[in-house]
């Protein structure tokens, strides 16, 4: 279809919003509301393009759905297309935006296989201007049973790509790698993150709303990626099994000028049902946190030592402590789920009620670490503690999988701790696909490869920490732990379990503060660490939830400039990975009309050093940052 007849039929859907009209005579068009953005199915329902302006993103690529005891559908006709369209903002709670604009053109297309008595299949279809999406259903009360999907992303070109290989925990670098070099069998997580050929758009290739279904990964067939969906363990057959009918997730493509710009995108929320209820309560901050500093093993339950945090917490004016592994009688280390644990009680000497009073009287809420397992098999009774104890949230951990039980776990235990207001963050849990905007006290999340791994391995490089903002943040909050106050180079990193180092200066970890987006962040160093230390003034002041956010500047892997808001105050990170100094012009034009206090924290001799200077700016001038090797910057913009 040319360009005009694109056009001409994403101006017919626009003027049928909300009509049911018979089928069309060729393919159906749905065009976002800037005219940008488009995806085009075919009549006979069997593949797909995505366009962004007069250029091919996706290339024709197939769509369907692989059967489990019956056979697949057959030739199918179009039987009936009903348009509509939305345009309205859904107030946020604790995240990276105040407000969602939900703003977009869709269509349903209802397929009919040939003959009498056929199925039917539904495909919604949605385009907004910094994506589109489209999902199955299938009406009706009969379970459905699904072997896979025939669905694939055939990307224009061979494009250069940011992929991570998928594994349970969804902790692996991302590299570049051209689709054709892809290796076969194996498969790669969400988001896949690639340019146009024209490089003049980049996109991101995840999934989103994944409730009452599972997730998937992607694996190279032929020239595309074909989507393979997870499934549960010890059941070959089928992958995925409905209690009646058929929803399956959005298969999601968001576009932007460049990688950054699809930072600040709210597409992955915005497929999600909006939160209902009072979330007001939901407190985003920042967490003292016991076990990145210690030993493997976790830190040995103590009352002098869990107060010791606590103060530390009060003093700095965190409003939680994060109190890890160990903390529960019959816990035998940090990562099994062992029998003997009984995490509805503390271990021998811990008192939990008169901890939580400590904490309370100080200002401080306690957060408790506990595995999937022995909270997947009490839910009720371990939350009711929790509850009754005064605890403020649970960290939970070791799901390492994203098949159909773990993802209705994830929807249980989202409703379960909203229903107690208590916060929720997931570690070894799969890559966000907007669950927090239904359940806000869902306030974090792992599925990526962090700082944890500074105890353990060379892996956490700056080019990693570079390509993060990317990459798996576009899909939503990640639980990094930043705030390690022990700074180098790669050249003189080294392991430790206790007392880790990391591989940048501490310029660069107090911009991870702004840069990376999680509600509940995690100062994760000791607190000797941060006595008197230079530049922890900027932890102690930095939100870690905002009113907006923009990108300024940077490239995957090698640098990022990041700006975002909380009333009227701005903060401006930024991160290089490159081995020499660099220095970094930072336009102010996002800034409204006023004088302005620039207060920037700097690398300074050594990478254990920051300098800090002030400065007073307009929207109308720049500021020059002045970044170390593997180096970064924070900057604190408060109208004079």
């Amino acid at each position: 279809m040319n360009t005009r007849m694109m056009t001409l039929a994403a101006a017919v859907l626009a003027a049928l919003s909300g009509a049911v009209c018979a089928a069309p005579a060729g393919p159906v068009t749905v065009t976002s509301p800037n005219g940008q953005a488009a995806i085009r199915i075919a009549r006979d329902g069997a593949s797909y393009v995505v366009t962004r302006g007069a250029e091919t993103v996706i290339a024709a690529s197939p769509l369907g759905l692989e059967f489990d005891g019956q056979p697949d559908l057959g030739p199918l006709e179009l039987e009936k297309v009903t348009t509509s369209q939305e345009d309205r903002k859904i107030p946020l709670v604790a995240t990276k935006a105040a407000v969602a604009r939900d703003h977009y053109r869709a269509a349903t297309l209802t397929f009919r296989e040939h003959g009498d008595g056929a199925r039917r299949l539904l495909v919604d279809v949605r385009a907004y201007d910094d994506g589109v999406a489209f999902r199955y259903r299938i009406d009706g009360s009969a379970p459905v049973r699904l072997r896979g999907e025939k669905t694939a992303f055939v990307p224009a070109g061979d494009p250069e790509c940011l992929i991570s290989e998928a594994q349970g925990a969804h902790e692996v670098p991302f590299a570049r790698q051209k689709v054709s070099q892809l290796r076969d069998n194996l498969g790669y997580d969400v988001p896949v993150v690639c340019t146009s050929p024209s490089g003049r758009t980049a996109y991101a290739i995840t999934q989103s709303q994944l409730e009452g279904y599972t997730g998937a990964s992607l694996w190279r067939e032929g020239a595309g990626l074909r989507v393979h969906l997870s499934g549960v363990p010890q059941r070959a057959t089928p992958v995925y099994e409905s209690h009646g009918g058929l929803r399956t997730s959005w298969r999601v493509v968001m576009l932007g000028n460049r990688a950054g710009d699809l930072i600040a995108s709210n597409l992955v929320g915005n497929l999600n049902l909006p939160a209902q209820g009072d979330f007001s309560w939901v407190k985003p901050g920042k967490t003292a946190w016991d076990w990145w500093s210690g030993p493997l093993v976790g830190m040995k339950p103590d009352m002098a030592a869990y107060r010791r945090f606590i103060d530390f917490a009060a003093a700095s004016g965190f409003p939680y402590y994060l109190i890890d592994a160990g903390w529960a009688q019959g816990s035998g280390g940090c990562c099994d789920a062992l029998p003997t644990t009984d995490i509805t009680r503390a271990a021998d000497g811990i008192d939990m009620p008169a901890l939580v009073r400590y904490a309370a009287d100080k200002g401080v809420g306690l957060i408790l670490w506990a595995h999937w397992e022995h909270v997947r098999l009490r839910m009720d009774e371990v939350l009711d503690t929790y509850a009754r104890w005064g605890i403020k949230g649970v960290k939970i951990d070791f799901m390492n999988r994203d098949d159909q039980d773990v993802v209705d776990f994830y929807h249980r235990v989202a409703a379960a701790t909203a229903q107690r207001h208590l916060l929720l963050d997931l570690h070894g849990a799969y890559v966000p696909a907007g669950l927090q905007r239904t359940y806000p006290n869902f306030i974090t999340q792992e599925g990526v490869m962090g700082a944890e791994w500074d105890k353990m391995k060379t892996i956490i490089t700056p080019e990693h920490n570079l390509m993060l903002p990317y990459t798996r943040m576009l899909t939503g909050p990640m639980d990094y732990t930043p705030g390690g106050f022990r700074n180098g180079t790669p050249a003189t990193f080294a392991v430790h379990d206790v007392g880790p180092l990391v591989q940048n200066t501490r310029g660069q970890e107090l911009a991870k503060y702004v840069v990376y987006e999680s509600p509940l962040q995690m100062v994760s160093d000791d607190p000797d660490a941060y006595r008197d230390a230079e530049g922890f003034d900027f932890i102690r002041r930095v939100p870690t939830a905002w009113d907006e956010t923009r990108f300024v500047s940077g490239e995957p892997g090698r640098d990022i400039v990041l700006a975002r808001r909380l009333g009227k105050t701005w903060y401006v990170g930024a991160m290089s990975a490159e081995a020499g100094a660099t220095t970094k012009r930072v336009p102010l034009d996002f800034l409204p009309a006023g004088r302005y206090r620039a207060t920037i924290w700097e690398d300074g001799a050594t990478p254990n050093n920051v300098k800090r200077r002030e400065v007073d700016v307009t929207a109308h001038d720049g500021l020059t940052l002045q970044l170390a090797g593997v180096g970064g910057a924070a900057v604190v913009l408060e109208r004079k």
